[in-house]
């Protein structure tokens, strides 16, 4: 068991979390984790079968870079086809935007 890489002061321990994507679990993993600061870490081969998993749900690469559009005096946001599929929204739905904090939009579909 060595000491914690993030806080400097906690023991890794070996344990099991819950790992999520996109608020998808994909189950539960073996790792260590810090006694202190709860931070946890995992081997390659863990890494390499959470990575499965999130293709085996159609999740991995769902987030993306875009570029924000003009229409009018309006900025727009293009929903890439395959994150629209993923989520069930089609043309039409509706939605409810809102701030959180200064770089961060929250998007419901209602």
């Amino acid at each position: 068991m060595g000491k914690c890489p993030v806080c400097k002061k906690g023991t890794l321990r070996k344990g099991e979390i819950e790992e999520a994507m996109f608020g998808v679990s994909l189950g539960t993993f073996q790792a260590e984790i810090c006694d202190r600061c709860g931070e946890s870490f995992v081997d390659e081969d863990t890494m390499l079968e959470i990575e499965a998993e999130a293709k085996r749900r159609g999740i991995w690469g769902l987030g993306q870079k875009i570029t924000i559009g003009k229409s009018g005096n309006s900025l727009v946001v293009r929903i890439p086809a395959r994150l629209a599929r993923f989520m069930g929204i089609e043309a039409g739905n509706e939605a409810l935007i809102q701030p959180e904090g200064e770089k961060k939009l929250i998007v419901e579909i209602t």
